[in-house]
């Protein structure tokens, strides 16, 4: 949400809203620590720990730059790394 709020000026309410709606999720399933572990595995956008399989890292961020429709600055500078 604190991105949403910087990046695009939205205020807290407005924020929560936008990051329920694209993860798919109630706003008040965003403050239920169970529920959005499943939701993050459902959309392999990365756990707090890692799990075998799923994506962490760079890949995790990716998949949150894309679901969230937002540029990401480490995204932006591997891709310039990578070639």
């Amino acid at each position: 949400m604190a991105r949403m709020q910087i990046s695009r000026g939205m205020k807290i309410a407005e924020a929560k809203k936008y990051v329920a709606d694209k993860l798919g999720v109630s706003i008040s399933e965003i403050h239920d620590a169970v529920a959005m572990r499943e939701t993050r595995e459902d959309l392999r956008i990365g756990t707090l720990q890692s799990l075998p399989g799923h994506p962490k890292g760079i890949e995790a961020k990716y998949n949150i730059a894309r679901l969230l429709d937002i540029e990401l600055n480490s995204l932006r500078t591997s891709k310039v790394r990578m070639g």
